[in-house]
């Protein structure tokens, strides 16, 4: 694998591919990762059993909500999956297909979603594009070349 420098010569310290954190970070990953796919699955299901006109439309998008989050769910093909939960849900959000009757999705789920969140942002931190990030993060420590003593 080649090593690209940076604009100043220098090696950059973080490369822009996907870690896998183990820890607390991967708990709140995990917790996120559920989240976002039982609501994924819910609405899918919802879409394919629910009360609602059953157009091809309907059943694409159920089939792929349902698909994606059990798939976000075990961590399977994460990133693709998230993008097309993402991709569902503005459309779902912008009217572009009916919405599922929401019944099921009250304000316990909606609060128990907003817990989980709050507690995997806990769980892994403010992250670089923030304050915190700003004022306590990583830092670069450059060391001079030693000299030979004489």
């Amino acid at each position: 694998m080649r090593r690209v420098k940076d604009a100043s010569g220098r090696l950059p310290l973080q490369r822009l591919f996907s870690t896998f954190p183990g820890g607390t970070p991967g708990l709140g990953l995990l917790l996120l990762r559920a989240e976002v796919g039982g609501i994924a699955t819910a609405f899918g299901a919802l879409y394919l059993f629910g009360l609602i006109d059953r157009t091809p439309a309907v059943w694409i998008v159920g089939a792929l909500l349902a698909g994606c989050g059990i798939a976000l769910i075990s961590g399977f093909m994460t990133p693709l999956a998230s993008l097309a939960v993402g991709i569902c849900m503005l459309g779902i959000n912008f009217s572009w297909y009916p919405a599922p009757p929401l019944a099921l999705l009250g304000t316990r789920v909606a609060t128990f979603a907003i817990v989980i969140t709050a507690v995997a942002i806990a769980l892994l931190g403010p992250g670089a594009f923030s304050l915190d990030g700003y004022l306590f993060g990583r830092r670069e420590v450059v060391i001079p070349p030693r000299t030979p003593a004489a």
